[in-house]
Parts: C-alpha cells; structure tokens; sequence
C-alpha cells in the first residue's frame, strides 16, 4: 500500500465487488425492482474500506471543504466516521452530523443531532444512490434546522435517476463509483 490517506478507486471497486454487491432480487429503499444489491456497508465497515472511502471523499471535497458532513442515519455514519477520522489525521477542522429517520421521543427531539450551528454549510453522504430520496429527505431536514447544503457525495450512483433528482433540486452529485465501474449497465429510461 502505498499513501494510506490517498484514494486509490480500483482498490475501492475490488473490495466493493468482494463484500457488497450481491446478485438475486431485491426491493430497493426506494421501492424498485433489482436484480443486483449493494450493500455498502459490509466493505465501508471494514479498515480498509474506511480509509478508502474517507480518501475518496476527502478527495471530492479537496476544492471547497465545508465544516460539516453527514447524512441519513444508518447508512451515511460510517462514511461520516471515515471522513471525520482522515481529516483529522490531515489536521483538518471538519466536523459531522447524523440526520435520523424519526425524531427521537425522549431529550431534544432532534431530526438532525451533531455539533453544528444554524446557517454552517454541509456535504451530504450517501452510501448507494438510486433515487436519491433517502438524501433529498436528510436535505430536507438539515435546511429544517437552518444548514445550508452544499453537495451531496456518495459511494456508488446506481444511475436510475438519482442524479437527475438532485439536480432537478439544486444540488449537485459527486461519486467514487457508479454501476458501470462493476460492468453492470443502467436500466434503459423510457
């Protein structure tokens, strides 16, 4: 291994093939059918997943770091955790938020928790986009507290429709990986 902070994209895409994609039916989070599964999580959740995943995204970001980021709780905590880790090795100031599914019943309530202050901007991460909705619902909520959402970043965009919804929005989307990277081709758009 050479720089253990740099992104190294095929060694991503080995280690996704290796422990995340899955082939079968599914039901995706946003209803669809699927004949493939990407379960981010089993290579993110791993050391060397970490760290490659928290490069890349650093490395997309590198331009025009903001102060925060995070996402939809379950799925964006440990790209969170793997940014928030790498930067600070690099001496960077980043810091991270989690934005939850339901408010919790008991303390504060809060849909979106973390060290933050009303109108600090913030990248959104994801792990897999399809659709998109599962961010646009983490946007919707971190604007609901007065976070400014810059982008959103995610590990893998499935290309049905997610990029399109964030633009459509006005946010854009930037990915390590997209389906193709695994051989697999997009479903046709009517």
């Amino acid at each position: 291994m050479s720089n253990p902070l740099e992104y190294n994209k095929q060694q991503l895409v080995d280690l996704v093939r290796e422990r995340a994609l899955q082939f079968g039916e599914f039901t995706l989070a946003s209803g669809k059918q699927a004949s493939y599964y990407l379960d981010c999580r089993q290579a993110v959740l791993t050391a060397e997943g970490a760290r490659l995943v928290g490069a890349g995204m650093l490395e997309l970001m590198a331009d025009d770091m903001p102060p925060l980021v995070g996402g939809m709780a379950i799925g964006a905590d440990p790209i969170t955790a793997a940014i928030l880790t790498l930067s600070g090795i690099q001496g960077q100031s980043l810091r991270g938020i989690m934005v939850r599914k339901e408010s919790k019943q008991h303390g504060t309530g809060k849909f979106v928790e973390g060290p933050y202050e009303p109108g600090e901007e913030v990248v959104i991460v994801e792990d897999v986009v399809t659709t998109g909705g599962s961010s646009l619902l983490a946007i919707e909520r971190c604007e609901a507290v007065g976070l400014k959402v810059k982008r959103v970043l995610a590990i893998v965009d499935r290309l049905e429709g997610g990029r399109e919804a964030f633009a459509n929005a006005g946010y854009e989307l930037s990915t390590l990986l997209t389906i193709k990277d695994f051989g697999i081709d997009p479903p046709a758009t009517t």
